[in-house]
């Protein structure tokens, strides 16, 4: 079973019915009152929240704030193993891509939309992040991210982040992930020994077709 999942049952068996109380009261800004009144325990509400994308293994955030408001320091420091463990089990791929993650925020700006619809986030999902971030660029470009690879569970690949952001002629973004990455995997390289350090660092540019893509 998933790690992440195996803490949330964890947690759920910890919690009393009046910290379940609470924690449902605590969550009525983010879940809807029917959605509420069918948790019957700490993991149906968890699994509520999985689905509205409020939280994830790599967003434990609110599970904390909602632990340390119970003072449950036991089962916080559950959370804090699965935080270690996961820590250190990050391959280089989710490395890669929360690196392009970062990108995209800092880079794309208002064209996030475009982006979502090339990446077939449905219009009723953007919608709905726009009204959960109304007024947070940075966290709606980011929260149509995390829809996309939710969706894309299985091969949430960096290069269909690229080809989908060259389809919407947003050329520079999709280099400064390709520099990006080419320049982690050099440095990974080094720090192996597994390489020479004399890549040209303009090999990709050469590769580059001559016409027919704009950059």
């Amino acid at each position: 079973m998933d790690p992440f999942l195996v803490l949330l049952h964890s947690v759920s068996a910890g919690l009393s019915s009046s910290e379940l109380t609470e924690l449902k009261f605590l969550c009525q800004s983010r879940v809807g009152k029917r959605k509420l009144e069918r948790v019957q325990c700490g993991l149906d509400l968890f699994s509520v929240l999985l689905e509205q994308n409020e939280l994830d293994r790599e967003r434990t955030g609110l599970l904390r704030e909602l632990l340390a408001s119970l003072r449950r320091q036991d089962l916080l420091g559950r959370l804090d193993s699965f935080e270690a463990g996961a820590a250190a089990e990050v391959s280089s791929e989710e490395r890669d891509l929360r690196a392009a993650f970062d990108i995209i925020c800092d880079h794309v700006g208002k064209d996030w939309r475009r982006l979502a619809r090339q990446l077939r986030v449905s219009d009723a999902m953007i919608d709905a992040i726009e009204e959960k971030y109304p007024r947070n660029l940075t966290e709606q470009v980011r929260e149509s991210l995390r829809v996309w690879k939710n969706i894309h569970k299985e091969d949430p690949a960096v290069s269909h982040l690229v080809r989908a952001l060259r389809a919407c002629q947003l050329n520079l973004v999709a280099d400064l992930i390709e520099d990006n990455q080419q320049a982690r995997s050099l440095e990974s390289e080094t720090s192996r020994g597994g390489g020479t350090g004399t890549v040209s660092l303009t090999s990709r540019d050469s590769d580059r077709p001559s016409s027919g893509v704009p950059w």
